[in-house]
């Protein structure tokens, strides 16, 4: 087997490689896919996928190739490899399959199929009567190769290829007989594999491959503070949270994402509605994360002890839900990191430390780190060991807080040295920042993000960030995660359409993405009131202030989420975005899309206005979809459980936001029973 060097962007020519046997590889192999900035970073997939790897690959006459896909896991000698076929014009595809999570690498390897050309020759030369010592010297070329073949080979396979290379020779059979043997099915795979393969090309660069658990494509989160958990205005405890995680769970929600969970900072704290100045009683915002409670490492004494939160991480669990933690790498004032390791917080010209700015955002509870400190590897160990310690206590979920304002060099390490020993991790980038920097998050590591879902509200603005988010190089690297509030942003569409407004994007959010999550009860009791008009800020935002949740309120729309949570997992076709399709409406307010498997349509159709009712025709390309188009068939909206029989590719839908704003139909294709009546799969 030959050795394969690390893909750069400038490999040697072939006489300056070192190569002794440069000359005489004939095969090319290049543009191979998939690939991200030429090997720099991992492809990313999750258990279960089928990697699909294209090459373009030629050679200089009309010989024969043979091309496969080597691939193994990461640190391992051998390579397994998985045949590719010739798709059209010298572009070539092939595949394998993960079973389990980890590091992986692939590269293209192929070969002049030396005996494969022989055997096309051979029946060229058959088909014209082709005799004499020419055809005679063919037969022997022939036995040699397989000959050849069966030094590398043994038992059965061993024994066939010798008896099959004798009788090619075998004068005491008719020329036709041997011709016979030669053209024998089985030999050219056996030939193939156990055949020379010494001038074989193979691809100047190993390519890696990361392979997730499933959660890392498909989940739904709810987020809620723990200390809005108790009853009325009390402050909240990890027990209280534990009554909490019931409902969540009815749901059907698998991620559970908390806010910080640590003391909160006395110096500088905010009061409600980020006010500079609190009261007593005000219990600040629990992203200032430290006092002289604690820090990254403890949890608030109001919330209870660290075996109230083991206690919490493990009834999740049985919940089949698992707790995702907020990591916020950022110091009150009077963080014990502040006083320990001052170098490492960055200071102004007169000594005092600088607190965190978004002009004209000021936030004067919170101390960002200096990453460009002399001390960055001991701040950058000490990070680290902030991670494992709540992955010690089974948390293996993580969201990031503001990731792009660190360096991406830092989340590559980190999550690079926590995942060799933890490959079950998964990380959320709370990235709300430019598509670049986005993108090299997930390049760097991280599993999922947040995106600009949150903003986009017309069809035309959907209908193109999807198709930006699913096709590759993105779809490659990054994994979205569509959250249609968060704690910190409230948007205008939610803010003035109501009820219904948060019932779209619900199910647009759910449906278009394959994991998405809601800042809860917020989002499901409608508390939309913004601060002040032309903000995306709460009123009295539970960021710096316990509530008191009414989660039985009549307007909820709790129903709705069970429902969406529930069709999400008994539809498959749900759980990726690879095969998302939008479909032609006559009406510019209402969008229409689809998911599909083999065996699977999902249809969504959701009104985009939030105040009038819409209707308009939806068409589908029912020929591309594996339908005929001149039989009747079902849709059944999996929301209503009410069912439809359309006709031809342009169907009547009306959608009123008083009402039913959105469908969820599971596409029935039409079938004849052997009794001769109708019914759909």
């Amino acid at each position: 087997m030959t050795e394969h060097t690390d893909a750069t962007v400038n490999n040697p020519r072939p006489a300056e490689s070192g190569d002794v046997d440069w000359g005489r590889r004939r095969i090319v192999v290049e543009a191979v896919t998939p690939q991200v900035d030429g090997g720099r970073f991992p492809v990313k997939r999750v258990v279960g996928d089928s990697i699909v790897v294209e090459a373009d690959v030629f050679v200089d006459s009309h010989d024969a190739i043979s091309a496969f896909v080597l691939h193994r896991r990461k640190g391992e000698e051998q390579w397994r490899e998985s045949p590719m076929e010739l798709i059209i014009n010298d572009h070539w595809s092939g595949s394998f399959r993960i079973f389990e999570m980890g590091e992986y690498e692939y590269t293209v390897r192929a070969f002049v199929n030396t005996f494969r050309s022989w055997r096309r020759d051979l029946t060229k030369r058959a088909e014209v009567g082709q005799k004499g010592p020419e055809m005679e010297a063919e037969m022997k070329a022939g036995s040699l190769m397989m000959e050849e073949a069966a030094s590398n080979a043994s038992g059965e396979e061993k024994d066939f290829l010798l008896m099959q290379a004798r009788r090619l020779v075998d004068e005491n059979l008719y020329l036709t007989e041997r011709i016979g043997y030669a053209l024998d099915d089985r030999l050219p795979e056996l030939v193939d594999r156990h055949g020379s393969r010494s001038l074989a090309t193979t691809f100047p660069g190993i390519l890696p491959l990361t392979v997730d658990r499933e959660r890392a494509r498909f989940s739904a989160w709810y987020e809620f503070f723990p200390r809005s958990a108790g009853k009325g205005t009390q402050h909240g405890t990890f027990k209280d949270a534990e009554k909490f995680l019931d409902y969540v769970a009815s749901m059907g929600f698998d991620v559970v994402y908390l806010p910080p969970i640590h003391p909160i900072g006395f110096d500088h704290r905010k009061g409600p509605n980020n006010a500079t100045e609190s009261g007593p009683d005000d219990v600040g915002s629990c992203w200032a994360i430290g006092s002289s409670e604690g820090g990254h490492k403890s949890v608030h004494p109001k919330l209870g002890t660290i075996e109230d939160f083991d206690r919490l991480v493990a009834r999740a669990r049985e919940l089949h839900m698992e707790i995702a933690l907020d990591i916020a790498f950022q110091c009150a004032p009077d963080h014990p990191y502040v006083k320990e390791h001052p170098d490492w917080f960055r200071h102004r010209p007169d000594g005092t430390i600088r607190y965190a700015e978004n002009p004209p955002k000021k936030y004067q509870d919170i101390y960002p780190f200096d990453f460009e400190t002399d001390a960055w590897r001991p701040l950058y160990n000490e990070l680290k060991s902030v991670l494992q310690f709540w992955i010690d206590r089974g948390v293996k979920i993580f969201r990031i807080d503001n990731p792009h304002t660190k360096p991406f060099a830092f989340w590559e390490w980190v999550i690079g040295e926590l995942k060799q020993k933890h490959p079950d991790l998964i990380f959320l980038a709370e990235a709300f920042t430019k598509p670049r920097a986005m993108e090299r998050l997930a390049k760097a590591g991280f599993t999922q993000s947040y995106t600009y879902f949150t903003w986009r509200n017309t069809k035309w603005e959907l209908q193109e960030y999807m198709r930006y988010l699913t096709n590759p190089p993105v779809s490659d690297i990054f994994r979205p995660n569509f959250w249609p509030n968060t704690p910190d942003i409230l948007p205008e569409y939610l803010q003035t359409g109501g009820r219904a407004a948060s019932a779209a994007r619900l199910v647009l959010a759910g449906t278009l993405s394959s994991s998405y999550g809601i800042y809860g009860p917020a989002f499901e009791l409608v508390d939309v009131a913004p601060r002040k008009i032309g903000t995306e800020e709460y009123l009295n935002s539970e960021k710096y202030e316990i509530k008191d949740w009414d989660i039985d309120a009549p307007h909820s729309l709790r129903d709705l989420m069970t429902a969406l949570n529930r069709i999400r997992r008994e539809n498959t076709a749900l759980h990726g975005n690879a095969e998302l399709r939008f479909h032609e409406t006559e009406c510019e307010e209402i969008v229409a899309y689809s998911h599909h498997t083999a065996n699977q349509i999902v249809l969504t159709v959701v009104n985009l206005d939030a105040h009038h009712k819409r209707s308009g025709f939806v068409h589908l390309p029912l020929q591309e979809l594996g339908m005929d188009p001149r039989r009747q068939y079902q849709v059944h909206d999996l929301i209503t459980d009410k069912r439809f029989l359309w006709h031809g590719e342009r169907n009547y839908v009306e959608l009123d936001p008083a009402q039913d704003n959105a469908h969820i139909f599971r596409v029935r294709r039409h079938i004849r029973s052997e009794v001769d009546f109708d019914y759909f799969l």
